[in-house]
């Protein structure tokens, strides 16, 4: 497993609600490389609950949505942007659970148009959420005039915590 570094860290304005570590209300997301799949190790808190204990699901959602948007960025070295989200909740998870992971994969590439699909487990290891990003690739030219050049990994056997 290795850590993939973050190409948006030096760029300015650069405030991502997912994955910047600096903003003071967002997820800090980091993501690891395992073979075919972009990992998310993250631990939620009561700040993102809806219901009482549980967390909400816009959450979720926003959770699938980040990770697919990485497998673009490490696996087809572009910028892109979601076009079509999915979710399928299948468990309640709950704001207090010690780790949730991510896993995305990137299922079909045509025409600049990348499908993903991404599961959510809980900390026992149970998809308690699925779903299907549609991502626009953005094209060599246009990726760099949104500031990325590349995306690499900082090494291997890598643990998150």
């Amino acid at each position: 497993m290795r850590k993939i570094r973050n190409p948006w860290l030096h760029k300015e304005g650069y405030n991502c609600f997912g994955c910047a570590p600096a903003n003071p209300i967002g997820l800090h997301m980091e993501f690891f490389e395992e073979g075919d799949d972009i990992l998310c190790f993250w631990r939620p808190s009561d700040y993102y609950q809806g219901w009482v204990g549980v967390l909400h699901g816009g959450i979720i959602s926003t959770l699938i949505d980040e990770t697919a948007g990485w497998v673009v960025t490490r696996k087809l070295q572009a910028a892109g942007m979601t076009s079509k989200l999915s979710v399928t909740y299948r468990k309640a998870l709950t704001s207090d659970e010690v780790q949730i992971t991510i896993k995305a994969r990137l299922v079909e590439e045509r025409h600049h148009m990348a499908t993903i699909s991404v599961t959510v487990e809980n900390a026992r290891g149970e998809v308690a959420a699925e779903g299907e990003a549609v991502y626009f690739v953005m094209s060599e030219e246009k990726s760099r005039e949104m500031g990325f050049t590349e995306c690499g990994v900082e090494g291997d056997n890598l643990l998150p915590f």
